[in-house]
Order: C-alpha cells, then sequence, then structure tokens
C-alpha cells in the first residue's frame, strides 16, 4: 500500500477541490470593466438626451444620477454607501482566500465586481469624493423609474450574485465545495474513505 499524497499546499483540502480566489477575482473584473464601459457609453450617448425605448417598451435607456441606494433611499447620506461596500468587499476578499466551490465563486465574485463598480462612482464621480452620484441608465416598464428604480451592470451583477447566494444556501452549497446532508453524512464519509483507500492500495 502506497501512501496518500498530501494536498498542495494552500490548494487543497480533504473537503473540497482547489482553492478559488482566481475565479473570484476574473468574474469580478470581467462584471467590473462591463459595469464601467456600460457608463461610459450611457454617459456619452444620453446625456442631454430623451430615454430611448426598446424591447417595446419594456426596456428604456434613460441617463440618471443617484446619490442613494434604490428609489433614492439616503440620498441625504450619500459618504454612508463607499463606507458600508469597503466593509462588504473586504469581507468578500477574505471569503474568497478560503474559498473551495466553484458556484461560490461565481456568486461571490459577482457580488464584488457590482460592488466595486458603483463604489468607483461613489468615490470618483462628481459633485466630490465619496459622496459621487452613481450614474445609471436602465428602467423598466417607464422611462422614469416609477415601476421599477433606475439600475445599471454593476446593480444587476449584485443582484445576481445574491440570487445565486441564496439559492447555493437553500440547496445546501458549502463554501467549501461540500453539500450539506450529504457529504456530511458518516456512513457516506465511511464508505468514501474506504474506497479511496482501496484504489490507493
Amino acid at each position: 500500500m502506497t501512501a496518500a499524497p498530501s494536498a498542495e499546499p494552500g490548494r487543497t483540502d480533504p473537503g473540497g477541490g482547489k482553492r478559488r480566489p482566481r475565479a473570484v477575482a476574473i468574474l469580478a473584473g470581467v462584471a467590473l470593466v462591463a459595469d464601467l464601459v456600460t457608463k461610459h457609453l450611457a454617459l456619452a450617448a444620453l446625456t442631454d438626451r430623451e430615454p430611448v425605448r426598446l424591447l417595446g417598451g419594456f426596456v428604456y435607456l434613460s441617463l440618471t444620477r443617484n446619490s442613494g441606494a434604490a428609489w433614492s433611499i439616503g440620498a441625504d447620506h450619500t459618504w454612508v454607501f463607499p463606507l458600508i461596500t469597503i466593509g462588504v468587499v473586504g469581507w468578500i476578499v477574505w471569503m474568497a482566500l478560503r474559498l473551495r466551490s466553484l458556484p461560490w465563486a461565481v456568486s461571490l465574485g459577482l457580488v464584488l465586481g457590482g460592488a466595486l463598480g458603483n463604489l468607483v462612482d461613489r468615490i470618483f464621480r462628481a459633485p466630490s469624493p465619496f459622496h459621487g452620484h452613481v450614474v445609471d441608465m436602465i428602467s423598466l416598464f417607464d422611462p422614469y423609474g416609477q415601476v421599477w428604480p433606475v439600475f445599471n451592470l454593476a446593480d444587476s451583477s449584485l443582484v445576481c450574485g445574491v440570487l445565486l447566494a441564496v439559492l447555493l444556501e437553500l440547496t445546501g452549497r458549502q463554501r467549501d465545495g461540500r453539500r450539506a446532508g450529504r457529504d456530511d453524512d458518516p456512513a457516506t464519509t465511511d464508505a468514501a474513505s474506504g474506497a479511496e483507500q482501496r484504489e490507493r492500495a
């Protein structure tokens, strides 16, 4: 019988596969770049222009600048949002360094990219650092956000990432790559361990 090969330091453990910080970083980068590009295009094409009607009125391209959250909530306290976002980004980075689940990497990457996209606006856009207004341009069913708040690609990335996280929690997907209720079953774990040892013999 040969000795079981040791896991590569910092890469694998018995409970999951490879660590996924690179997957989180790549997806977050793609989401961030896409958000910045669409905001640049919106500012170039929609400034001082009436909303553009698409898909029979299902979608309107309507340029707005939002100092608050959805429906302009907290518009008088813009400085709070960058601080909250920085805290969220720090937590996601900490989680990503320990992550071994690809679906969770996708979820956290989307949330991180969306958070960074709006954080750039808060810090660097007018009227002043940490008081910047977020550029929004997508309105559903109404040209001026009367049915649903006007949003941007960063918001979409955030929402998709959070919804995926909720789905992963509901289905028992854990951040170390295991599935709750199945991989934690002692009988299943013992059987898998026994099979693995026989293969290595």
